[in-house]
Order: C-alpha cells, then structure tokens, then sequence
C-alpha cells in the first residue's frame, strides 16, 4: 500500500470524527455545548448522605463521605481491603487500586484530623489523625466520625472500608 493510501483513511476518520463536511455550519458566535454547560443546565440532585466504615479488628469508625466525582468513584472501589502505612507522623496511606477522578476538585485543601482524602499525584488514600499542610492535589472525600488521634501510630494498620450497613 502507498503511503498516500494509507493516509487516506486515517483522513476520513479524522474529517468524521470532527464533524467536516457534514451538516450545516453553526453560526459564528454560537459556541457547541461543553460538559460544563450540559452539567449546568441539568436537574440538581439532592446530596446523598452515603456512610462509610472503616473496620480493623474491632475497632470501627465512620466516614461520613461528600457529594463528589471522587468520593463516588471511591465509593464505586468499595470494599477495599488495605494496608494503611503512616505517613509524616499525622496521616495513614495506602494506594488504592484505580486513582479517583479530580474533576470538579480544589486545586489544594489544608487537610484537618479527622479528613479522609485522595492525594491524586500519587493515587493514595489518606486518612488525617492530624492536622496537615496545605497540599495541591489533595481532595477531601469525607470526614472521620469520632477519634481519629485512634490512628496515630507507626505500625501499619490492616483495614477494610466498606459502605456502612444504613445510609444517612
């Protein structure tokens, strides 16, 4: 096959995938419609109040998880069954196995005790038993119910997170 002809179809895709030659222009001035404008003009859902829990032996706690594109895709990783290592002596890590969407998300939070996140440059989780530092990256996905100074430690800590039994 000549090199012209094997261009050719790849030409084709392109001139259909971009819509050329097809249909009638739109008039100048008229912008198509983006994700941000169609998600704008749809129906606002109420926010579901969705619990997590965190088990380890016997202990438990309660994540109360945000209304967000990365807590739902989170959400969509449960049960997750982790090794939780500790990091810089005021947060537990560990990766997840797909990283989380960073739509709609802060471009950095100050991260508070108590905060379970999504540090989104390295894909890990992150729950904060003490205040952090301002960190690009970091989106918040919910928050810790009860003591989370109960994290603190350098051992690591074997947990499966799970969607809580009832939904508040």
């Amino acid at each position: 096959m000549s090199h012209s002809s094997r261009l050719a179809p790849v030409g084709l895709v392109i001139a259909l995938l971009t819509g050329a030659g097809c249909g009638r222009a739109k008039p100048s001035g008229t912008a198509a419609p983006t994700e941000q404008s169609i998600a704008k003009s749809s129906p606002v859902r109420a926010p579901t109040m969705m619990t997590v829990e965190i088990v380890s032996g016997s202990r438990s706690w309660t994540v109360q998880m945000n209304d967000g594109p990365a807590a739902r895709d989170f959400l969509a990783q449960l049960p997750l069954t982790l090794i939780l290592k500790d990091y810089g002596g005021n947060e537990k890590i560990a990766d997840l196995p797909h990283p989380l969407t960073r739509e709609s998300a802060p471009e950095a939070v100050t991260p508070q005790a108590g905060d379970v996140a999504f540090y989104a440059p390295w894909g890990n989780l992150a729950i904060f038993y003490r205040d952090g530092h301002h960190s690009p990256g970091l989106i918040r996905l919910g928050q810790l119910r009860g003591d989370a100074a109960k994290f603190a430690g350098t051992e690591p800590l074997s947990v499966t997170i799970r969607r809580a039994e009832r939904s508040e």
